[in-house]
């Protein structure tokens, strides 16, 4: 059935108060309607004087509040974001919405693959006169992590973590956060296997950033806690995947499918996941007639000769939400958020019933 008209405005004003302001096609894809309904709608409350209208941007005419940032001229937010990280991208795309949305410059910077490159980074942004940071630090091992803990929690302007969930009790416990939810998706990734008969599953994972430990630890405990589960093993998706030079590489890992009976496998990430759905099939190992793969990220599982069925954190929501939050800051909002968001299972062509 339709929403009423008066229905959905309602719903347009509870938006655009909540945030301060927000794309018009943002709102059509939430309230599920067309564009030119929304524009319609908006124009109507702005002749009530109930919505400021702009170029494709709904703004709030409530005074600045707890939880609403007015757009500021020539106020920047930095994003610092790890050197080729397609994962991370549609985050930036989706924070970047609602910070133009709400009249904030953005800046993105890009941390090169070396140990603390962020810190200087965020230290010239400050010093130029960011209002706020967007931040996902590398992060490849533990002690690179807890390093970065203290002069983070000093930086001395709302700051937000995206998809890095600091440890409990650290220097950082009391800094926004937005992370996806990594237990349940892998979870997701492991029931559908179980679900289709498979019980000797593998994961091949990275194990150089807080996302690939996150998948690793929930794995382990996942499958551990599933008894119809009788063989499972993690090893390095790639030969660059450890958090250092001793790290070894993945080895011969059709033999290791092959020799232990394994027919289902996680495959972290979505790079990865594609290149090794090669090497198996180079060695005779079919996907998905001997062996059902599940990648995890979804950027370009998709796009394989085989669609790999796959995990998809939701990227661009925690982008989203992350802004959100740190608007709520610089509107002088209190009280430390720590968000998660889940993951949904796409299904495609790589896995079968055994």
């Amino acid at each position: 059935m339709r929403e009423p008209i008066d229905v959905r405005r309602r719903r347009i004003l509870g938006v655009v108060g909540s945030r301060g302001a927000v794309r018009v096609s943002e709102l059509a894809s939430e309230l599920e309607v067309s564009v030119v309904t929304v524009r319609r709608d908006v124009e109507e409350l702005a002749l009530a004087g109930q919505v400021r209208r702009g170029h494709g941007v709904v703004r709030s005419v409530v005074p600045v509040g707890r939880d609403v940032v007015e757009p500021v001229a020539g106020g920047a937010v930095a994003l610092v974001v790890p050197e080729w990280h397609v994962y991370l991208s549609e985050a930036v795309h989706g924070a970047r919405a609602v910070l133009e949305g709400a009249g904030l410059r953005v800046a993105l910077h890009i941390a090169p693959q070396v140990v603390g490159a962020e810190r200087p980074i965020v230290e010239r942004v400050l010093a130029e006169g960011a209002r706020g940071l967007l931040i996902a630090p590398r992060w490849r091992s533990v002690a690179a992590e807890e390093s970065d803990y203290g002069w983070l929690a000093r930086a001395g302007v709302p700051t937000v973590m995206v998809e890095r969930r600091p440890r409990r009790g650290g220097a950082l416990h009391a800094v926004d956060s937005v992370c996806s939810d990594h237990w349940y998706g892998v979870h997701l990734a492991v029931e559908h296997l179980v679900s289709l008969g498979h019980r000797r599953i593998l994961l091949a994972a990275r194990d150089d950033s807080p996302t690939a430990r996150a998948v690793r630890a929930a794995f382990v405990e996942i499958v551990t806690g599933r008894p119809e589960i009788d063989d499972w093993e993690v090893v390095l998706s790639a030969a660059d995947a450890g958090p250092g030079p001793g790290a070894e590489p993945v080895a011969e890992f059709a033999e290791q499918v092959r020799g232990r009976g394994i027919t289902g496998v996680v495959l972290h990430g979505d790079v990865e996941a594609l290149m090794l759905v090669q090497h198996l099939a180079e060695h005779g190992v079919r996907v998905p007639e001997d062996c059902s793969v599940v990648a995890y990220d979804d950027v370009v599982a998709g796009m394989g000769g085989t669609p790999l069925t796959a995990v998809a954190p939701p990227k661009t929501e925690v982008g989203r939400v992350a802004a959100e939050l740190l608007l709520r800051r610089l509107a002088g909002g209190t009280g430390t958020r720590r968000v998660e968001l889940l993951p949904e299972l796409t299904i495609r062509g790589s896995t079968a019933i055994v």
